[in-house]
């Protein structure tokens, strides 16, 4: 990736430097395998690096073109797909999601356990596009095999695989309304399948697969050429391995059970399917940046683009987190599938009203800064999510630079 003199878009060369002694100390102590990250201001690339492997065993290099899988940055590509839709009159924020899917109008609220199964309630409120962009309708991910509703998910998932079914995202959808939601549509956060649900009202508005949509519409017009639901044989050699601490593994441990499928799979994640590059999502980035458009493709207009500086998540539902005193999201509310700075005194570091972002289940992030006209994103493989610090680091280190 070509950089350009960082003092011409008011950054000191020599603190950019700093980024490297983090990158480079993460590899070097053996923490991470390898880590690549850009930084851009005003349409102009100031900060452009890659350390370690994508291969740590077999001594590969990482590098600018690596694939690696970005997880749940998926969902800011599905949010910008469904504005899209948004600026062509398909829906509101307030729409109700049964208007797309009619199984939702008849979706049940959990009220509790018994000791023969469980009991539900009536909505009393219709989910709506807002819940699901900002996390607040009520669907859960099935993650915590402790909590009910997420062994609910678990359990009815498991019957479903025994029974041959072919996941899909229409499947995925009217399987979600069949289940309790968590609770009342708004009253609390949650992450979940919302931006999957989401995923599957682009292909009944457009007509298209998402992976079609997708293609056609955001990835070809900004030249994302290696971003996409699988990676196909002819670029796996160039896929990143995942690393991870799984259980508290006091090494870094290789996972080689984890990566993207082959091929075109049935279900399209528009949650958290697909992979890209480093310069690929910086393209994404810059669009964003830049008001929605890039080397002439317009993918947005630049109010659409001012409505991911604004929290759509409802008052009783923040502030919103992974877990009780969330530290790590203080500050933040909840935008079009991303999460957006409202209180930069809550986060203990430097940032500006309006900033939003995201990042991915394997360690990948970003953020974009409308004020600065600024993008950071970083990329790397490793499982768990947030186990350093490395992301805040990655950011104070960014704005730290900035002398102008």
């Amino acid at each position: 990736m070509q950089t350009t003199q960082p003092e011409q878009s008011g950054f000191s060369a020599a603190r950019l430097q700093r980024l490297n002694a983090l990158f480079q100390g993460y590899v070097d102590r053996g923490e991470l395998a390898g880590i690549s990250a850009t930084v851009a201001r005003a349409g102009k690339t100031v900060y452009a690096d890659t350390f370690g492997h994508k291969d740590r065993e077999a001594q590969k290099p990482l590098q600018f073109d690596t694939i690696f899988m970005i997880a749940s940055m998926t969902k800011a590509i599905s949010s910008v797909a469904a504005m899209m839709l948004y600026e062509e009159g398909h829906f509101s924020l307030n729409t109700p999601l049964h208007k797309f899917i009619p199984a939702y109008r008849d979706t049940k609220v959990w009220a509790g356990k018994t000791e023969t199964g469980y009991l539900t309630t009536d909505l009393d409120t219709e989910i709506t596009m807002r819940h699901l962009f900002t996390h607040t309708s009520g669907l859960c991910y099935g993650f915590n095999p402790n909590d009910p509703i997420d062994q609910l998910y678990r359990e009815n998932g498991k019957k479903a695989e025994k029974e041959g079914v072919v996941l899909t995202n229409a499947v995925l959808a009217n399987f979600l309304a069949s289940m309790p939601l968590a609770f009342q549509p708004g009253t609390r956060w949650r992450y979940g399948y919302n931006i999957e649900v989401i995923g599957r009202v682009i292909e009944i508005i457009s007509g298209q697969t998402l992976a079609d949509f997708l293609q056609q519409r955001i990835f070809d017009p900004l030249g994302m050429t290696d971003t996409g639901f699988f990676v196909p044989a002819q670029k796996r050699d160039r896929l990143a391995v995942v690393y991870g601490h799984p259980e508290d593994s006091p090494t870094l441990l290789r996972l080689d059970q984890t990566t993207p499928p082959a091929e075109l799979p049935p279900m399209h994640s528009g949650g958290g399917g697909l992979s890209s590059t480093l310069p690929d999502y910086a393209r994404f980035l810059q669009m964003l940046v830049n008001g929605g458009e890039l080397d002439g493709a317009r993918l947005l207009s630049p109010r659409t683009v001012a409505m991911y500086s604004n929290n759509y998540a409802p008052e009783q539902a923040l502030p919103y987190g992974f877990a009780e005193k969330d530290l790590y999201h203080a500050g933040y509310g909840f935008s079009l599938g991303t999460r957006v700075l409202l209180d930069p005194s809550k986060t203990g570091m430097y940032g500006s009203v309006g900033e939003f972002g995201w990042d991915g289940a394997f360690s990948t992030y970003f953020w974009v800064d409308p004020k600065e006209a600024l993008y950071g994103l970083m990329m790397l493989q490793h499982y768990p999510n947030a186990y350093y610090p490395i992301a805040p680091q990655f950011k104070a280190l960014t704005y730290q630079a900035m002398v102008e």
